[in-house]
């Protein structure tokens, strides 16, 4: 193999592909980043035996071949080098790199001992790449990030029709999104349990291009697999991953939240605001809420150390129950505001102990956005 490639499509190919490779292998094979190169294409891959990753980029091949060599070093060596043409030359047991006057050499991996990729799945459907990549970061935020608990650390994946629905829970809050599709087949139906790490990966780095490729596998080879495919900043690039085992909490329900007191607000004041006031929060202890005829007060404390209050003005609806305080965990409230795109947000309370609905408003007095919706469970104040 003998190639010449931009320094920085190569850079940016190996690090995408490097970041799907496993920290400590169970197998050392699995540390390898796979560079076929034909025609006037490389195409880079990685697999673990649960996600693949592959991407190809444009470059002048000399000669065409196969090569697998380390994947984090490559990276690593990439980023490193001069903005010159990168030459690729590849011996019988080391692949030479020339940049400018940067040399590397790198002792070349077994390619046989390398296991085949998975194959994509048949197309499923595909979504316009910048909605996918704002509703999966949307949703993304509330998924676990305990491998004790796998279930909790997927984004359940929903097909009816032309409407897409995107899932995620880690048991304290919840995060639904639903948006539309184009399924390849009409009256299309599934649902898939994906690991959230895989989708947001898929989603950020396919942005580049017009729509996203999403093929879910259905009965029979490939059963269990999910596949997204799409333009990257350099290339075109796929992503597999196996689908996580195990079924997830039936939590839609709790998403149906009729306020007593229902609290609407500028977002941005409201992050800049907790984002000040939770400095001196102390780990572990709540934000605190109080809600007043026009106006919302946070505070914290870390006990006598440092205390911290500021109020925000605010539209107050309230009926039945009175809510006059709650308490929210500071990293879960600043996650669903950022997670907003509408200039105002509505937060819906019941009690004080029970979960709140958070929802974003395009007006202060107009209706709540009712595609997502973001559930807090509320921290017990003290006292």
């Amino acid at each position: 193999m003998k190639i010449t490639v931009d320094r920085g499509v190569m850079a940016e190919a190996v690090a995408w592909v490097a970041r799907s490779l496993p920290s400590r292998p169970s197998v050392p094979i699995l540390a390898g980043l796979l560079m076929r190169a034909e025609g006037d294409q490389v195409v880079m891959s990685g697999f673990d035996y649960e996600t693949s990753a592959r991407i190809t980029i444009g470059a002048q091949v000399d000669e065409s071949g196969e090569v697998l060599v380390s994947g984090k070093l490559l990276a690593e060596i990439a980023k490193s080098l001069p903005d010159r043409p990168v030459r690729l030359t590849a011996g019988a047991s080391n692949v030479e790199l020339v940049c400018g006057s940067a040399r590397f050499t790198l002792q070349l991996l077994p390619v046989e001992d390398y296991p085949d990729l998975p194959e994509m799945p048949a197309a499923t459907g595909s979504v316009v790449s910048e909605d996918f990549a704002r509703s999966v970061a949307q949703v993304v935020i509330a998924a676990g990030r305990d491998e004790l608990l796998p279930v909790f650390t997927g984004v359940r994946l929903e097909i009816d029709g032309d409407r897409l629905s995107l899932l995620a829970t880690d048991r304290y809050r919840m995060a639904l999104k639903e948006l539309t599709w184009n399924p390849a087949t009409t009256g299309a139906e599934g649902a898939a349990l994906v690991p959230a790490r895989v989708l947001g990966e898929a989603a950020r780095s396919m942005s580049s291009g017009e729509t996203v490729q999403l093929a879910l596998a259905s009965e029979g080879a490939g059963e269990g697999l999910i596949g997204f495919e799409g333009d990257g900043l350099n290339g075109t690039r796929q992503l597999t991953t196996r689908l996580l085992d195990g079924e997830f909490p039936k939590v839609r329900h709790l998403m149906d939240i009729r306020g007593n007191v229902v609290v609407r607000c500028s977002t941005a004041e409201l992050i800049d605001s907790v984002k000040r006031v939770s400095l001196v929060a102390e780990r572990n202890t709540s934000l605190r809420m109080a809600i007043d005829e026009d106006s919302i007060a946070l505070d914290a404390a870390t006990g006598d150390q440092a205390q911290a209050t500021e109020a925000v003005e605010a539209v107050i609806t309230r009926g039945g129950d009175e809510v006059t305080a709650v308490g929210f965990n500071p990293h879960y409230l600043s996650d669903a505001l950022g997670a907003l795109t509408q200039p105002y947000v509505q937060f819906s309370f019941t009690a004080p102990g029970k979960p709140c609905l958070v929802q974003g408003l395009p007006e202060l007095d107009g209706e709540p956005d009712a595609d997502y919706r973001h559930v807090i469970m509320l921290m017990r104040l003290p006292g």
